[in-house]
């Protein structure tokens, strides 16, 4: 393919060789059409497809043979500019700083579990001291969270909450086991990320976090909770169990992340840290 410079310098003329336009196929299907046509209607209409026929042949085998023929068709083609009218991300540079996010060490799930375990035993007082006392009941803050599995409890009295059912225990067991090894495997996977104040986090950071997320939606979730909840209590139970919670955790030994595997040897084995910390000193 020859190609030429216009004038205007961006587009570009040139030819592209193509095979040379034929109408003799168009012509072989009309002559074997009156061909097959004639078998029942007439001989002659055969013959005629039978002539149409040896010409498109021919004239189409002259076409191609021995040499296939082709015919220069001008192209024109343009260099085109692709613009958006989409506004570019300002992309801050990112220092070796930033990668202190990813933690180097993190808590197996076992840590949070435990943490969990003594953060949702130690939650339990202050829940009782609630029910003791604004109802005089050790029964009540229970079956407040049983409540919210049993539709048939959703308009219950004072009263009934402040009697004891096996069911009510039972059920509130359970939710409360299962929220609780479930923020106590969050906070194991979150306090990594906190190494400087895990305590302040997993204390009052996290609780009040909770708290305004249930606020938002403990309507949804279980109504008779969210007419009959008292939120101070619930802060107060919270900060109890984040402080317990991220004790325990922060107690137990920490494992290596594959973030730290993939540092430098020398980083790995503490000799460039040593080396910058002895620059910082002088």
């Amino acid at each position: 393919m020859s190609v030429a410079e216009s004038e205007h310098g961006q587009d570009h003329q040139g030819v592209v060789n193509l095979p040379t336009p034929t109408s003799w196929p168009i012509v072989l299907s009309l002559g074997i059409t009156l061909l097959l046509s004639g078998l029942v209607t007439n001989w002659v209409i055969s013959l005629l497809g039978v002539v149409l026929v040896l010409m498109s042949t021919v004239g189409w085998f002259r076409q191609v043979l021995p040499h296939e023929a082709h015919m220069g068709v001008p192209v024109t083609t343009r260099i085109e500019t692709i613009t958006s009218r989409r506004t570019n991300v300002i992309r801050i540079p990112i220092s070796e700083d930033h990668r202190q996010v990813l933690p180097y060490e993190t808590y197996t799930m076992l840590a949070g579990v435990k943490g969990g375990i003594a953060g949702g035993l130690a939650m339990i007082v202050p829940a009782t001291l609630y029910g003791l006392i604004r109802y005089h009941s050790l029964w009540y803050s229970m079956n407040l969270l049983a409540a919210g599995g049993f539709v048939s409890w959703a308009n219950a009295s004072n009263a009934f909450l402040s009697a004891f059912h096996p069911e009510g225990l039972l059920a509130a067991l359970a939710i409360h086991i299962v929220t609780s090894l479930l923020v106590g495997l969050l906070y194991g996977a979150m306090l990594p990320m906190f190494p400087w104040k895990p305590i302040f986090t997993a204390g009052f950071a996290a609780p009040f976090l909770w708290t305004g997320i249930l606020y938002s939606a403990l309507g949804v979730i279980s109504p008779i909770l969210d007419q009959r909840i008292d939120w101070l209590w619930f802060v107060v139970s919270q900060i109890t169990f984040g402080l317990v919670c991220g004790f325990v955790v922060n107690l137990q030994v920490q494992v290596r992340t594959e973030q730290f595997r993939s540092l430098p040897f020398t980083l790995r084995a503490g000799l460039e840290g040593a080396h910058k910390r002895e620059g910082e000193d002088e």
